[in-house]
């Protein structure tokens, strides 16, 4: 059980707070090149942030396994999400830069 608050605190401290300044736009100067398209890769943060809490806190909770399996399918879910918008904003990126 502690590691699934030692990861939850981890993810909150590290993604959530990268993801909302790259949504905000408040990212430095010297990485504005980059991260050419911050917003979708903010977002991409977010879900990927998003998939920690689904996943912990239903079993810190001590949820019924029919509850923890649908929060996991949707952590999953929502990291397939982040890494989609990740992979799509790579390829936005390549394709301006040509």
């Amino acid at each position: 059980m502690i590691w699934h608050w030692t990861g939850l605190a981890v993810f909150s401290l590290t993604l959530l707070p990268a993801g909302l300044a790259l949504l905000t736009g408040r990212i430095p100067h010297r990485l504005h090149a980059r991260l050419a398209p911050a917003r979708p890769r903010g977002w991409a943060l977010l879900c990927l942030w998003a998939a920690a809490p689904l996943n912990t806190i239903p079993r810190l909770a001590d949820a019924s396994p029919s509850i923890t399996l649908a929060a996991t399918a949707m952590a999953g879910t929502a990291a397939l999400t982040g890494c989609a918008l990740t992979a799509a904003a790579a390829l936005r990126t390549s394709k301006v830069a040509r």
